[in-house]
Parts: C-alpha cells; sequence; structure tokens
C-alpha cells in the first residue's frame, strides 16, 4: 500500500523518492508567502468572464525611521561637519597648565644735579624735549601689520593693538596713575602673570620682580596731582616673531607728565627732596621712558592679552634715596634732591637682592620756560 504522502500512482519512475526531491530544497515558509506581491485567484474566482489568473497585492508601507542608508549618510555628514570645525577652529592652550616666564623689571631714578624747574603746564612742554610730542594715546603709534612666517597681518595687528591697550591703560589712566585702580592692567595680563602681579601691588619691593611701577605708573595721591591731563607721548613699537607659535613686541616710549603738590589742607605736601616751590607757578615736568617687552602667544592672541618680560624704567627728577617700588617720587617745582648718591646696595643679602640703581638727570632733560 502507498504511503500517505505518496501519490496514488507511486513514486515517479527514474526519480528516487518521486519528483519532488528536486524541490525540497526550496522552501516556501509562511513569510515568504507573505510577501509576495502576487497572489492566486480562487477556482471559483477565477469562472468569472473578465477574471484574471493573479491580483496584486497592495504594497506595505515602509517601516518607520531611517534606514540603514540614509544612518551612513547622516554619519558621514557628521563626520565631515566635525573635520571642517576642528580644522577652523584655533587650538588654545589651558591657562591652567601654561607657565609664564616671570617679569624682570629695572628701575633707575634720576636725579636733578640743581632745582627742579617750575612752570605752567604749556610753558614746560613748549620749552622742553617734550614740545613736539603727542598727547595721550594719539603718541602711541602702530607700524603697519605685517605677515610673518607663522602669523597672519590680523594675528600681528592684535598683538600691536594689545600691547597698545596695555601702554594706555598703565601710563595714561587718571585712575591707574593718581587713584590706585589697577583693573585696567590687569585684565590684559595672562592668567599665569597675575600671582605675582598681584603680589606687586600688595606688597612692592624693589627685587627685580615685584616693584609695582614695573608694571605701571603709579604716583602718591596725597603728594602729586596731574597739572594737566594731557600728558604727552612719543615711542615705537617693533614686532618679531620669537618661534612658530609665539609673537614678541618691544615698546620703547617716553611719557611727560606735568604735575603739582596735591592739595592737603592744614599740612606740607608730601613729596621727597628738600627746598619749596618758591618763584613758580606750581607745576614741574616729569618724565618717564618705559621699554616693556610683550610676549603673546596665540592663546593670548586669541583672548587679547599679554605676557610682560622685561620693565626697564628710568623716570625723573626723583631722589636716589627715595623707594620708588611702589610709587614714584617726583621731586616737584624748585625742590633739589637730598643727596646724589643712589640707595645702599648689599651684594651679601642674597635672600633679598637689591636692585637699587641711579642716574643723573642731564640738564638738557630739564625744561627752561624762563630762558
Amino acid at each position: 500500500m502507498a504511503g500517505r504522502e505518496d501519490p496514488p500512482e507511486g513514486t515517479a519512475d527514474g526519480l528516487p523518492g518521486g519528483g519532488e526531491d528536486e524541490y525540497r530544497s526550496v522552501v516556501f515558509d509562511e513569510s515568504f508567502v507573505r510577501a509576495a506581491r502576487l497572489q492566486e485567484y480562487s477556482a471559483q474566482e477565477r469562472m468569472g468572464a473578465h477574471a484574471r489568473a493573479v491580483r496584486a497585492l497592495p504594497t506595505r508601507p515602509l517601516r518607520s525611521g531611517p534606514t540603514p542608508a540614509l544612518l551612513l549618510v547622516l554619519l558621514v555628514a557628521f563626520a565631515f561637519a566635525t573635520a571642517v570645525y576642528l580644522g577652523v577652529r584655533p587650538v588654545h592652550q589651558t591657562s591652567s597648565a601654561k607657565r609664564a616666564e616671570p617679569l624682570r623689571i629695572t628701575l633707575i631714578p634720576l636725579s636733578p644735579r640743581g632745582a627742579v624747574p617750575g612752570g605752567t603746564p604749556d610753558d614746560l612742554y613748549a620749552h622742553s624735549a617734550a614740545a613736539h610730542f603727542r598727547v595721550g594715546a594719539s603718541g602711541i603709534t602702530l607700524p603697519g601689520a605685517r605677515r610673518t612666517e607663522n602669523f597672519s597681518p590680523s594675528q600681528v595687528m592684535t598683538a600691536l593693538t594689545t600691547a597698545k591697550d596695555y601702554l594706555v591703560g598703565s601710563s595714561l589712566d587718571p585712575d591707574v596713575l593718581t587713584g590706585g585702580a589697577v583693573r585696567p592692567v590687569r585684565v590684559l595680563l595672562d592668567p599665569a602673570q597675575l600671582e605675582q602681579f598681584d603680589r606687586s601691588m600688595a606688597s612692592p619691593a624693589n627685587d627685580g620682580s615685584h616693584a609695582a611701577t614695573g608694571w605701571l605708573v603709579r604716583y602718591d595721591p596725597e603728594a602729586v596731582a596731574l597739572a594737566d591731563p594731557e600728558i604727552r607721548v612719543r615711542g615705537t613699537l617693533t614686532v618679531t616673531e620669537a618661534g612658530p607659535d609665539t609673537l614678541e613686541i618691544a615698546s620703547d616710549h617716553t611719557f611727560a607728565y606735568t604735575l603739582r603738590p596735591a592739595a592737603r589742607p592744614g599740612g606740607p605736601s608730601r613729596v621727597g627732596g628738600s627746598g619749596a616751590a618758591r618763584g613758580t607757578d606750581g607745576a614741574s615736568l616729569f618724565t618717564v621712558r618705559r621699554e616693556l617687552r610683550f610676549r603673546f602667544d596665540r592663546d593670548d592672541l586669541y583672548r587679547h592679552r599679554t605676557e610682560l618680560l622685561t620693565s626697564h624704567v628710568q623716570a625723573g627728577p626723583q631722589s636716589c634715596a627715595d623707594d620708588s617700588a611702589g610709587t614714584l617720587r617726583p621731586l616737584l617745582a624748585g625742590r633739589r634732591a637730598e643727596r646724589p648718591a643712589p640707595a645702599d646696595t648689599n651684594p651679601y643679602a642674597l635672600e633679598a637682592p637689591a636692585t637699587a640703581l641711579c642716574g643723573a638727570l642731564a640738564p638738557g632733560a630739564q625744561p627752561s620756560p624762563r630762558r
């Protein structure tokens, strides 16, 4: 008797196991059938006059969400955008990891040989070497910003304008000169130098590193006042490339101030030297020459700040016996230096090396309004 799965006629001749063995490897499972786009009509449906053998099934809606191809396109686009962003975004050092070179300061008071001339501010300027200086910030002129090997003209200009801003804030700002303000200078310094700067302001010392007057021009407001706010200035700025990531600017400027005794009711003026302002109009000329060297890395350029490397200051007329680390101590009209010799220097005091220097103020550097 034939098996239930065998055809009534038995297996096909010449094919072991019957003709179905040829198609046993093809499996039409349920998912295959459901995915078919065409479906055969039933025998009853095909009996109609215009019936077709098969019918098309409705297309299934696409699954919601991005396809793998779309995800790949988005991934490539994101990677490209990231590469472009990193390529144009400036790379900045973190301030916490940066070590700045400490500022080195040299202060040289210039002692007059005789009495300090006096007069009105206009006469003092007109009859001095500052007669042709410009007024205020206009005297700090910028050279043309040219491309260096590793820096663009705009980066060079940023360094120049930052150096000028520092000179204006530290040499011309009235609040800094006689008001004790420090913020206009402090905000322009690299954070790595702020500890040295703050110590110099809080505890100034003539040790080559912590003189407040190495960072800025400052007078004792109880001793002197500006006789004319229009300070005269002349000098130069020079740019050099110190490395592939470093610009340096050397500044050399002379500032001429007209000063008068501060108004102190009921007491004498607290100024150094001896004598009184006899036969004068109360004002005298005080000259400060500042030679500064600035350094800029790329992070400093981006953040509009600088490191101050060296500060060489000559200022007079002053007495060499006075300590000018905290404030400059001008000799005003009619006064003389107490002694020409500078303060004592002890070469054995290694724990606090002194840098006491003194120069004689040349007669030609003094105004001669009576001439």
